[in-house]
C-alpha cells in the first residue's frame, strides 16, 4: 500500500482500512505462532501499512481540530 494511495481515500474509508489491517496483522500474527505463515515478511508490511493509515488518519484529525 502506498501512501499517496492512502492519501487520496476518505476518512471513513481509511477507518475500515485501519480496521482491516488490524485483522490482518491480528491473523498474520497467529499464524505466525501456530507455524502456519508461510511469508514472515508480512507482518512487517503490515505493520507499516497500519502506521501509514494511522498517521494520515492522526494527520487529518489535526487539521479538523485546528479550524474550530
Amino acid at each position: 500500500m502506498k501512501p499517496a494511495d492512502i492519501r487520496e481515500s476518505t476518512t471513513e474509508e481509511l477507518s475500515i482500512m485501519e480496521g482491516d489491517v488490524r485483522r490482518q496483522l491480528w491473523k498474520a500474527q497467529f499464524d505466525n505462532y501456530t507455524s502456519q505463515l508461510d511469508d514472515t515478511s508480512s507482518i512487517q508490511k503490515l505493520r507499516r501499512d497500519l502506521a501509514r493509515v494511522k498517521t494520515i488518519l492522526t494527520q487529518r484529525r489535526a487539521e479538523e481540530g485546528g479550524d474550530q
